[in-house]
């Protein structure tokens, strides 16, 4: 039978995503070093308006609060042995949301990096890396998701560790990586390295793409590394709300709905056919950015030039695609 995502792909020349959960969740009062993902469980309104804002703003596919609901991490908070719970809950909320709206809502779970570095740069072995993934997948699974989302990764080793995991639970999913350094991701895969990764996987996703990094106009500059690859899956776009600015204490993206509606408009443009928001990303930005694809015919790829006069300069020089490297980051970035 064939998934929702894959026939609604089918059906329609671009759907649109969610935007932060992250920010969303701060703004509902998450206090930095918690775990999003207990809130499932002990907030469990509070993830439903999460959801319910994404839907109501008229994404055709919204995360659940589970990026970081795998055993890595939520060992941090000594919820280990309740993965498979928090992921559940999480899926259950998202799907009597999804059911709720009177319309197809795909509810796609949401699973992150382990947290660990894989051999032979770190100790995560491969497969246990699949073992931490499958956990995570099969609470999500049995809480109802139409299908897993993979997301902020790095490491081409992480990415078919999930996919094999995914695999296992005969999920269909989708994934995405973050290229946040000078084009590349932070373990040096570049736009066109991901294509070649992605369609040379055994079980490969029904769609992937780019989420997180640095700002719109980076992740746009992305989704032109892909193009020139000729991807033969659909691509998606989630960038970040504008840039972060440290203000009174917290984190803010100066990225305006009207940015976001061009965003999305150029997104389209670059090929993406899921497009959405991460950091940032409030349900007033998506209404922009459906209202932009909805009014405005699709246009021609968008150059380096036209991104940058509508959505500010590039963060780097280096596409990722030059030959040059560029140093590491020593830290990852949540999903915001």
């Amino acid at each position: 039978m064939t998934d929702l995502l894959s026939k609604l792909l089918s059906e329609r020349d671009w759907l649109l995503g969610d935007g932060a959960t992250g920010t969303t969740l701060f703004n509902m009062g998450l206090e930095a070093g918690e775990a999003p993902e207990i809130w499932n469980e002990t907030h469990p309104d509070r993830i439903r308006a999460l959801y319910d804002g994404a839907i109501n703003a008229g994404s055709d596919i919204f995360l659940t609060n589970s990026f970081g609901g795998n055993f890595s991490r939520l060992k941090l908070h000594n919820r280990q042995n309740d993965v498979f719970t928090l992921n559940r809950i999480a899926a259950k909320i998202g799907r009597e949301a999804a059911d709720a709206s009177g319309r197809d809502v795909v509810v796609a779970g949401s699973v992150g990096p382990t947290g660990e570095i894989m051999e032979p740069v770190g100790e995560l072995s491969f497969d246990s890396a699949v073992e931490i993934f499958e956990e995570q997948a099969r609470g999500l699974m049995e809480g109802g998701v139409d299908v897993l989302w993979l997301e902020t990764i790095s490491a081409p080793e992480e990415y078919k560790a999930a996919a094999k995991a995914f695999q296992n639970v005969n999920a269909p999913w989708v994934g995405t990586m973050s290229f946040d350094t000078a084009g590349r991701s932070m373990m040096g895969v570049t736009a066109v390295d991901m294509v070649e990764l992605v369609q040379s996987l055994e079980n490969p996703p029904i769609a992937f793409g780019a989420n997180c990094g640095v700002g719109a106009s980076d992740l746009l500059r992305t989704l032109k590394g892909f193009a020139s690859a000729n991807p033969t899956i659909p691509v998606v776009s989630k960038g970040n709300a504008g840039i972060p600015k440290y203000v009174h204490g917290h984190i803010h993206y100066d990225g305006t709905p009207e940015l976001m509606g061009e965003y999305a408009l150029l997104a389209r443009d670059s090929g993406a056919k899921i497009i959405g928001g991460c950091c940032g990303t409030l349900p007033k930005h998506l209404v922009a950015m459906k209202a932009a694809l909805e009014s405005r015919p699709k246009g021609d790829a968008p150059d380096s030039a036209t991104i940058t006069a509508k959505l500010g300069g590039f963060s780097s020089d280096s596409d990722g695609l030059d030959g040059g490297t560029a140093p590491k980051r020593k830290n990852r970035r949540r999903r915001g």
